[in-house]
């Protein structure tokens, strides 16, 4: 299959791109930069050059393969509301090259937009209020995009999707440990996060680019419910920092913009996604991941 991937040199996209070519699929990569494109050459990869502010680019690139997986965001946190937007409009523009053809596009969500505090499936729905997560327009535009006659899927990642080379949230939370001298929960710690290994994240898009129908949901979580004091005492442990809870009145000056996340409670399930696709997640898990070090340099 010739699949066109955006994001294609990102944490998550180059392990997808390296998945799909040991598989057998060719790829074209939406590549902005002369480094991206390297990149991909070197891979295996051929490249398409755009990005994701150029929808004519996105256009042609998903109308020139069989199906595309859509990893590509912009993660300015400063104008996170503008992105979200933004990654709406680039739904709609590959949804519209795919409209009436038989070629799968894969949009890539997250679990941490689901209401929090209890265990979130695959049918848990996007919500709608108002106030809901802005990350909610991705799925959104997606079911717009389906009810014009394009095959779309969404793949949800967890809040930690990790191993060598993540510059993601446990990153975030390594720096502001090291910033203050103490690694830091919220209250007693027991808000839980969803995990999953870039590699078998990188399996998953893969299954379900081979396996998944149109209007499927698909969870990208290995480990559904990790206590964040027990993320946060594996950093004190790799960073050799005291271990402390903090009082939610006092969380904003230690951990700043990221308080939210850092308090957020979104454990989710896997079990449909592992059954239907057969997906079978065997990386090591976000623990192991930080005691190893990997983030003691971050």
């Amino acid at each position: 299959m010739r699949v066109f991937v955006t994001g294609a040199t990102g944490f998550v996209g180059t392990a997808v791109v390296e998945e799909l070519l040991a598989a057998g699929h060719e790829v074209l990569g939406l590549a902005r930069s002369e480094r991206s494109a390297a990149a991909l050459i070197a891979a295996g990869a051929k490249v398409h050059r755009g990005d994701l502010g150029d929808l004519e680019s996105l256009r042609t690139g998903a109308a020139a393969t069989d199906a595309t997986i859509h990893l590509g965001f912009n993660h300015d946190f400063s104008r996170f509301v503008e992105s979200c937007h933004e990654d709406a409009q680039v739904i709609e523009t590959l949804g519209a090259a795919l409209t009436g053809r038989d070629g799968l596009l894969l949009v890539t969500s997250g679990t941490a937009i689901l209401p929090g505090g209890t265990v979130s499936t695959e049918a848990t729905p996007a919500p709608m209020s108002e106030g809901a997560h802005p990350r909610t327009a991705s799925e959104h535009a997606a079911a717009r995009v389906a009810e014009r006659g394009a095959k779309v899927a969404v793949v949800r990642l967890s809040p930690s999707v990790h191993g060598a080379g993540d510059q993601g949230f446990v990153s975030f939370v390594a720096t502001f440990a090291r910033q203050h001298g103490r690694s830091a929960y919220v209250g007693k710690g027991l808000n839980r996060w969803c995990a999953v290994h870039r590699r078998d994240a990188a399996r998953l898009f893969r299954l379900a680019l081979e396996k998944g129908e149109g209007g499927a949901c698909y969870h990208a979580v290995s480990e559904s419910a990790v206590p964040f004091r027990d993320i946060a005492a594996a950093l004190g442990r790799s960073l050799d920092l005291p271990v402390e809870g903090l009082p939610p009145d006092a969380a904003g000056a230690h951990f700043d913009w990221f308080t939210a996340l850092a308090s957020s409670d979104t454990p989710a399930s896997s079990d449909w996604t592992r059954t239907t696709l057969g997906w079978h997640p065997t990386e090591p898990g976000l623990l192991a991941d930080i005691e190893s070090g990997l983030y003691s340099g971050t």
